[in-house]
């Protein structure tokens, strides 16, 4: 499947969290989301990435969004990667790889012999399900908290 483009309804999912307690897209039904994607917990660009959105929730939070970090890392390791990084967001484990399937963002190519992981990727799905913002990056580059901001502004 494509990645997911604006206007699309957004696929519910079901991801396992930190806390083994699920998380489903209806958790967030009348908030904005911002889904960010990443490929592995613990390494630069991703650690990157997820500090700068949790540096920037306490603006978030006055546009009526959260967010929500999802990865193929399994729960006890985005546990452990959440609390080092002091993340005040939850993260979600795709360990069976269904949601990145479902949102397009799986990496199914080879990077150093490693394939079938998220690709670094945002999305903002608004308070009504519809996919608003979607965005995935070369791997290399953190997607744009510029725009991100300027979306959340619009919507």
């Amino acid at each position: 499947m494509a990645t997911l483009t604006i206007g699309q309804k957004a696929p519910d999912f079901k991801l396992v969290g930190t806390d083994l307690e699920p998380i489903t897209l209806e958790d967030y039904k009348g908030k904005n989301l911002i889904l960010h994607f990443f490929p592995l917990a613990f390494t630069s660009v991703c650690t990157e990435q997820l500090c700068t959105a949790n540096g920037e929730e306490n603006n978030y939070a006055s546009l009526n969004a959260e967010v929500l970090g999802v990865s193929v890392d399994s729960p006890f390791v985005l546990d452990k990667f959440a609390k080092e990084n002091n993340l005040d967001f939850p993260l979600g484990s795709d360990f069976n790889r269904k949601v990145s399937k479902d949102y397009g963002v799986l990496f199914d190519g080879d990077f150093a012999g490693m394939t079938g992981f998220s690709m670094r990727s945002a999305f903002i799905i608004d308070k009504d399900g519809t996919v608003q913002y979607a965005e995935t990056t070369d791997g290399k580059t953190l997607p744009s908290f510029q725009n991100i901001q300027k979306t959340l502004e619009r919507i």
